[in-house]
């Protein structure tokens, strides 16, 4: 049975092809099965211009998110990382890196389709702890309420240009999978949160081609990338003290949960998040019952 071993002329691959082979004595279909998760990672990590040497825990964790954000289930998800472990515990052991980057890594729980979702308070806590000192202080409050006030994927929100922006009539274009383009309504408060950050982006030496994007870096001057994003998010929330795994998909999440609690329809929901099947939306039904439940459970007199 022919093996397909991403990269095959790399030969730090191929040994660990062997390992898996000779030392850890796999079968055929685990050896395939692992060598396509590698696959999936090796080629998100070109795309990202990542050396797999050098590969972060957080660069990991946005390659999960990725992973969410294209409707992959946690189940496929935890066997993809199996893979990449697995990898990269052969890299410690052979020296090839001083530390492994899957050791902090979490995987998403088998079983479950709830997603994690943010409170309001949780939202307000992160706003709240953006240091506006900082250069990069009102582009990162802008970034997390967009996030949360439109219901973006982190990739929509990379891709977001100024040209999309329409706020007078309160909404924005959005660039989404399949290049398929959908007006979603903004928020008053999102719109004051950009408006204070083109004031400094206006400042900004912005490369050729970048003109338009809506979040730049200050140092490069060109438009964030998903990791960037990730990390933002990342920092802010402990800084907030939360303590759960948020990423910028979190607010996606929050957003369509907090417009079901609210009372809005969900084919509504579904046309907001650019959705193509309504049992895709069907997942923040689940999580407002769970949530019905608990309430119920907590406050009702017969529960006490």
């Amino acid at each position: 049975m022919q093996q397909r071993i991403p990269d095959m002329a790399d030969p730090l691959i191929r040994r660990y092809t062997q390992y898996l082979r000779l030392e850890r004595g796999l079968s055929d279909n685990t050896l395939e099965a692992y060598s396509k998760d590698l696959e999936k990672l090796l080629q998100y990590l070109e795309a990202e211009n990542i050396p797999y040497r050098e590969v972060t825990t957080e660069q990991l964790q946005t390659f999960v998110a990725t992973l969410m954000d294209l409707g992959i289930t946690t189940r496929s998800i935890a066997r993809i990382l199996a893979g990449v472990r697995s990898f990269y515990k052969f890299l410690y052991l052979e020296s090839e890196i001083d530390v492994d980057p899957c050791e902090l890594l979490e995987s998403p729980a088998r079983g479950s389709r709830l997603p994690d979702v943010l409170t309001i308070g949780e939202i307000d806590r992160i706003l709240e702890v953006v240091d506006l000192t900082k250069t990069e202080g009102q582009r990162d409050r802008a970034i997390i309420e967009t996030l949360y006030s439109c219901g973006l994927r982190v990739s929509e929100l990379c891709h977001l240009q100024m040209s999309d922006l329409f706020f007078d009539e309160g909404f924005i274009r959005v660039h989404g999978k399949g290049k398929k383009e959908r007006l979603v309504p903004i928020s008053q408060s999102a719109i004051t949160e950009l408006r204070l950050w083109f004031e400094s982006r206006a400042e900004i030496a912005i490369r050729p081609g970048n003109e338009d994007m809506v979040f730049v870096s200050f140092r490069r001057g060109t438009a964030l990338s998903r990791i960037t994003v990730f990390h933002i998010v990342k920092t802010l929330c402990q800084m907030a003290g939360i303590r759960s795994t948020v990423s910028p998909h979190t607010f996606r999440h929050s957003f369509a949960t907090h417009l079901l609690e609210g009372g809005a329809n969900l084919r509504v929901i579904q046309e907001m998040l650019g959705h193509e099947e309504i049992g895709t939306t069907e997942i923040y039904m689940h999580v407002n019952r769970q949530r019905l439940r608990e309430e119920i459970l907590k406050h009702h007199p017969r529960n006490m």
